[in-house]
């Protein structure tokens, strides 16, 4: 039997990361930063639940990773965009590291996920 799953946020990266990068083409030196947000754009699904995260992404949005909020042992986090959105490195007990870039509403996210890890460490902000 399925155990159901209660979804906090469900989506891609925030619009405005896409948005920014877009403009920053016009300069030709940032075309790398533009097609990287593209790619984020068509591929990278966060979906964060109250039993797991799980990032998809990678080229065609091939790869998975799902995390348990037991295995975290640190966050750090970067607001970008004024705010608006933000990237997370998430740092496992057993030293790997997970990239959450261009998260929406992270500031929520990050509450939301300490929440879940019942205070087992706190989020540094850089």
């Amino acid at each position: 039997m399925a155990v159901k799953e209660e979804v906090f946020y469900e989506g891609g990266p925030h619009i405005g990361d896409l948005i920014l990068n877009g403009l920053l083409a016009f300069t030709l030196i940032c075309i790398p930063l533009t097609v990287a947000a593209v790619v984020r754009a068509l591929w990278l699904r966060f979906r964060i639940t109250d039993r797991r995260i799980s990032v998809v992404g990678g080229w065609l949005g091939r790869d998975q990773v799902d995390l348990i909020y037991s295995e975290i042992d640190n966050i750090i986090a970067v607001p970008r965009g004024i705010g608006s959105w933000g990237d997370m490195v998430i740092t496992l007990k057993d030293g790997s590291k997970v990239e959450m870039r261009a998260v929406p509403k992270f500031r929520e996210v990050i509450d939301y996920i300490e929440s879940k890890r019942a205070g087992k460490g706190k989020v540094k902000a850089a």
